[in-house]
């Protein structure tokens, strides 16, 4: 399209790029579906590992430190270990991330309100393309 007929609101696919990469990339990593799991459950106070690891059915332990170790670079997270024997260490979401768990559950609700709307729409778009 010629510029002089592009109206003020075109965006070129740069801008588009430079705007959207920094966010995709946190909605990636707050996305996937670890983090989001540990996020939940963490959410009431500080948790041990073995406890992240029994509330978060089908995580690998692999999984789980490496989910943990993504969300503590991100400030999402702290670690804290205790000098016990043996050392113990919890995890406590930041205020960022209780900020982010309360639109998670809106996310959420929102996602129920409108299952069925969605499912209905997927049905019909999928008939009209058979």
């Amino acid at each position: 399209m010629p510029s002089s007929t592009m109206s003020t609101t075109d965006l070129s696919a740069d801008e588009v790029a430079a705007e959207a990469c920094p966010v995709q990339q946190v909605l990636d990593r707050v996305s996937s579906k670890w983090s989001i799991a540990v996020i939940v459950a963490a959410n009431r106070g500080p948790v041990r590992f073995t406890e992240l690891e029994r509330a978060i059915h089908g995580v690998s332990r692999r999984m789980l430190t490496l989910t943990l170790r993504n969300l503590e670079r991100d400030g999402l997270l702290t670690r804290t270990v205790y000098p016990t024997v043996p050392p113990r260490v919890e995890y406590e979401l930041t205020p960022m991330a209780r900020e982010l768990h309360e639109y998670l559950v809106g996310l959420t609700a929102w996602a129920e309100r409108h299952r069925d709307a969605i499912g209905a729409a997927r049905e019909a778009f999928d008939r009209s393309q058979a």
